[in-house]
């Protein structure tokens, strides 16, 4: 009977073995706590440099404008960064023909923006095109307001890609994209000589955690 009692297991063996097994469970689980504070940490980290610099876009936008371009029809939405250009600078009324008044402007004014845009790697991730939209009044026939203000759009699109040099243009290029807005967006109780302009505008790629991970 003795030597068949060897080979058992005490119950203070076995009390010691559970104690391990809980204290191992024990040390993952904390291991595991401690990951997963230390992954929220940082994603709540790069959220907030990614809202700092959705803030601070438009002031940056803005002020570069009036440095370069100050005292022109130019306003910037401090808000969201777009950037409405009278139409008067480009083109002259019922044309979609760029002025050369609206080409000088636009070799200035291109270059200073996309700069801006691929000045740090978190504007470049975060918008992902940038619009330029045709806007007319409500004066004249609906259609005929979308169809010239699409036609406004590619011009200055068009222009940015085939005649303007520039250091960001290569990645600029593949960001822009022309969209006509007609008289949507105007006031329809008169003739407003400011809902005739070009929008710069960024559609924005708003963060998922994945690619905060």
């Amino acid at each position: 009977m003795n030597d068949f009692y060897d080979f058992e297991t005490s119950p203070e063996i076995l009390e010691e073995q559970d104690s391990g097994v809980w204290l191992s469970i024990g040390d993952l689980m904390s291991g595991l706590l401690m990951f997963f504070a230390l992954l929220f940490i940082t994603v709540m980290v790069q959220l907030k440099q990614y809202q700092e610099a959705l803030k601070n876009l438009p002031l940056i936008i803005q002020t570069a404008i009036e440095e370069k371009l100050g005292g022109s029809d130019v306003k910037v939405d401090p808000e969201t960064g777009d950037v409405s250009i009278g139409d008067r600078i480009l083109f002259d009324e019922g044309s979609a023909e760029l002025k050369p008044a609206g080409k000088q402007f636009l070799q200035q004014f291109i270059p200073t923006y996309s700069q801006i845009i691929f000045s740090e790697k978190t504007f470049d991730e975060m918008i992902t095109r940038v619009v330029i939209e045709g806007h007319t009044s409500s004066f004249g026939d609906e259609q005929d307001n979308l169809d010239l203000s699409l036609k406004r759009a590619l011009s200055v699109s068009n222009y940015i890609l085939s005649e303007l040099n520039f250091e960001t243009k290569a990645k600029f290029k593949y960001k822009i994209l022309a969209a006509g807005r007609g008289e949507i967006d105007a006031n329809q109780q008169t003739d407003n000589p400011t809902d005739r302009k070009v929008v710069f505008r960024f559609q924005l790629k708003r963060p998922d955690w994945n690619n905060l991970l």
